[in-house]
């Protein structure tokens, strides 16, 4: 008897399964190739979502892939090559620069095809770093993940538009939902912040890194009238200076009760929702801004910086609004703004967000064009 043909497959490379944007994608992709009949494995150096990625029903493979020695890199090459070999991949998915370079030693060493996601604006600060980040160019397609990224690849590494593709990053809707969160997860974490019933709450979540622009609201906060309370969400990493430097600050102009640094975020809709107004504050170009669509999903008004990314999910005025990067001022000018609406025109907004994201930024719609892309190239 013949034996039927396995299903195809398709390998997805990054540096570790550690947290962030790019890890919940890969998640987010495994999840949509196993659901389409696909065989799905991610090869990485591993880390705590690879426990969530099995239960999915993907396959993990270890490797030492966050190494950037060019030693390394071809011995990763090796590896995924052989891999592939033994499991009939059809694809090599590469979403970092290092391991992107072994997938494409191994997809030409084996025939298979080569993608990649464009995920970051790329530094090229010193010689030889265009070269370097040219990888994330050399796919058979290339996914970019906003307008903004494809434009930076058309003008430094002249992907033609046969090659590339613009598939946005998405939220998962059955977690960003207002109507599935319920109102005791919200109390709780107004409790455990310590955040007034009767105070008007400003959130910006992300890593505490000085470009994420938390220092920018800060400054705001000194400037905008009212009681509002500030809340920054997230981690401060290995890296803890940065932090200090902002609660120095905060006690400087008299803010201890204004603004709060509460750490990480395990709940992000009942945060968001816990919000009156969520700010994106960076001063660097966002590729995408993933938080921005996150807060827009559960109908929060969101200020975002005038760069990058959200240009192309914040629709000043109409869904939100931005305001000039860097600049304190503008920042809580705007929070006035928002704080000052009536209700219901903020709610208006909230609902024009969450429609918005809904018609093009779901996991969905990210899953289902990236499964195209396989399809194109099988």
């Amino acid at each position: 008897m013949n034996t039927p043909p396995a299903p195809p497959a398709v390998l997805q490379v990054l540096p570790s399964l550690v947290s962030g944007g790019v890890e919940r994608g890969t998640l987010e992709i495994a999840e949509a190739l196993i659901a389409a009949g696909f065989r799905a494995f991610v090869a990485s150096a591993g880390g705590q979502m690879v426990a969530p990625l099995e239960a999915l029903g993907a396959r993990h493979v270890t490797l030492p892939l966050d190494t950037k020695s060019p030693a390394g890199i071809w011995r990763n090459a090796g590896a995924l090559a052989e891999l592939v070999r033994a499991e009939g991949i059809g694809i090599l998915h590469a979403r970092s620069r290092a391991p992107a370079w072994s997938a494409l030693i191994a997809a030409r060493r084996t025939g298979a095809r080569f993608v990649t996601t464009y995920h970051g604006t790329y530094n090229e600060g010193f010689p030889g770093k265009r070269l370097y980040n040219s990888v994330m160019a050399r796919g058979d397609r290339v996914i970019a993940i906003s307008e903004f990224i494809a434009g930076i690849v058309r003008d430094r590494h002249h992907v033609p538009a046969d090659r590339l593709r613009v598939i946005l990053r998405g939220i998962d809707e059955r977690l960003f939902d207002p109507a599935r969160v319920s109102a005791d997860r919200v109390a709780a974490l107004r409790a455990a912040w310590a955040v007034p019933q009767d105070r008007p709450v400003v959130m910006l979540p992300g890593r505490i890194t000085r470009w994420k622009g938390q220092g920018v609201l800060v400054e705001a906060m000194a400037r905008l009238p009212g009681d509002a309370v500030a809340l920054l969400v997230g981690d401060s990493g290995a890296k803890a200076g940065f932090r200090e430097e902002l609660e120095a600050r905060i006690a400087t102009l008299g803010l201890r009760d204004r603004v709060r640094l509460v750490g990480h975020g395990a709940d992000m809709p009942a945060a968001l929702l816990l919000a009156d107004v969520m700010v994106h504050a960076s001063t660097d170009a966002e590729a995408f801004g993933r938080t921005v669509i996150e807060a827009q999903a559960m109908e929060r008004v969101v200020v975002a910086s005038d760069l990058g990314g959200p240009r192309e999910t914040v629709e000043d005025g109409v869904t939100g609004f931005r305001v000039p990067p860097g600049d304190p001022a503008a920042l809580a000018a705007a929070l006035t703004r928002v704080l000052a609406m009536p209700a219901d025109e903020r709610a208006a907004m909230g609902a024009r967000a969450r429609a918005a994201v809904l018609a093009r930024c779901t996991t969905a719609r990210m899953a289902a064009a990236t499964l195209a892309v396989y399809r194109e190239l099988l």
